[in-house]
């Protein structure tokens, strides 16, 4: 498509209003309150046409669905209690320890990101992280901060652990269990690395003596929805391997558990919609638009110029530090959007070096993602400071070393199998 000044400053302003009013909110607004505008303007001034538009909410319709299904899972999840449960085995298990309970929050926070995605971490553990922290009288900032960093790195392993995986997994052409194969190595590295710098950095918050823990009784484990996960986990694996929508195994998960909340009376039909976050599924669907108007309209002619060849270890890094630095100027999901159409023709290792920039990444600023973001906001209203300096140190000594080794790691997990 030749260049278009207007349609390309007019995408670009959108983008920016878009990320801007998602970042402050204004007037409490949700992100879909100014997304949707947003994209209607661009569609209605011609810099997207309708066959674009049709086929990009084809491309995000499955991974909407598949979102919104794994949101109702997360919410119902903790409403059988498993999150209380987690809380209450980090506390006995730490025994009066910050770094036993840092080292219980990592596993934890990647396990959970994995599996119920990153939101699950932000939204429905870091609120069980800082009880359990004040609980134990041991200062929460390490505790909090990792809930924060290992809801982008661990969302590394599965298509499932992050919208950014979501979007790029059709892209790479790989299955569901090649795809966490490929990944389990670069997965590990990057909470390695940052495990190892929280213990460093944290160091004074870690040795300080709690003030106290109050007796805990031991969590009651709700066994049922441990097993409905985990099949979830498995429909996943299956759906991949015969060839349908991995939504449909979250939906069945979401739907096994809905019903019975609702036979026990925990929740209502109502509840269970406002779990699904309707507004935040149009906010990707509106952004995903807004996006594709200004790739079509030069950001995309313009990447193509600075995107590495090949699939060598240089052209990884680059693709991944590419990525990083995408991510931190425009968010992680615009970054996504933008890249993987570019990159997809290489093969899923560029693909793959493109999610470690773009998960890994965020990381370094608070309007690296989404999730941070949010994070953030989930600190503040715990009354905890959140500070841009330490949050800017701490992501300059995890995220360059983290996305460094982490590419290597993908870069021999692809030899290995390989996989082009």
């Amino acid at each position: 498509m030749p260049f278009d000044a207007f349609s390309f400053t007019l995408s670009l302003a959108a983008l920016l209003v878009v990320l801007v009013c998602a970042v402050a909110r204004p007037f409490g607004r949700p992100e879909a309150f100014f997304a949707v505008p947003a994209a209607a303007v661009v569609i209605g001034c011609g810099a997207i046409g309708t066959d674009a538009v049709r086929e990009e909410a084809e491309r995000l319709g499955p991974v909407i669905g598949f979102l919104a299904a794994v949101l109702v899972l997360a919410k119902l999840c903790a409403d059988e209690g498993l999150f209380h449960a987690c809380g209450t085995w980090m506390a006995r298990w730490s025994a009066g320890r910050p770094r036993r309970l840092l080292g219980a929050v990592f596993a934890l926070a990647s396990l959970i990101t994995a599996a119920l995605s990153l939101d699950a971490t932000v939204v429905l553990l870091t609120p069980v992280v800082f009880a359990t922290a004040a609980r134990m009288g041991a200062r929460p900032a390490p505790h909090l901060y990792a809930c924060a960093h290992l809801s982008n790195t661990a969302s590394l392993l599965l298509p499932v652990s992050n919208l950014t995986n979501l979007l790029a997994f059709t892209a790479s052409g790989l299955s569901f269990t090649r795809f966490a194969a490929l990944m389990t190595l670069p997965w590990l590295v990057a909470i390695g690395v940052e495990y190892v710098v929280f213990r460093r950095f944290f160091a004074a918050d870690l040795d300080a003596e709690p003030a106290g823990a109050d007796a805990l009784e031991p969590p009651e484990l709700p066994l049922f929805a441990l097993l409905t996960v985990a099949g979830t986990l498995g429909g996943f694996a299956v759906a991949s391997a015969v060839g349908a929508d991995p939504a449909w195994a979250a939906a069945a998960g979401a739907l096994v558990l809905g019903v019975r909340a609702l036979a026990r009376r925990r929740t209502t039909p109502a509840a269970i919609v406002r779990s699904a976050a309707l507004p935040f599924l149009a906010f990707v669907l509106a952004l995903g638009i807004v996006v594709r108007a200004l790739v079509d309209n030069g950001l995309g002619a313009a990447l193509a110029h600075v995107v590495p060849a090949g699939t060598g270890l240089p052209a990884l890094l680059g693709l991944a530090a590419l990525a990083a630095v995408l991510a931190n100027l425009i968010n992680n999901l615009p970054a996504v959007l933008a890249l993987v159409p570019l990159v997809a023709p290489a093969g899923p290792g560029a693909v793959l070096a493109v999610l470690l920039g773009v998960n890994i990444g965020p990381n370094l600023t608070y309007a690296g993602s989404l999730a941070t973001l949010l994070w953030r906001r989930i600190a503040h209203h715990h009354e905890h400071e959140v500070r841009l300096v330490e949050f800017t140190h701490l992501g300059l000594l995890t995220t360059p070393a983290a996305l460094a080794l982490s590419t290597s790691a993908l870069w021999l997990s692809l030899r290995l199998t390989g996989t082009a």
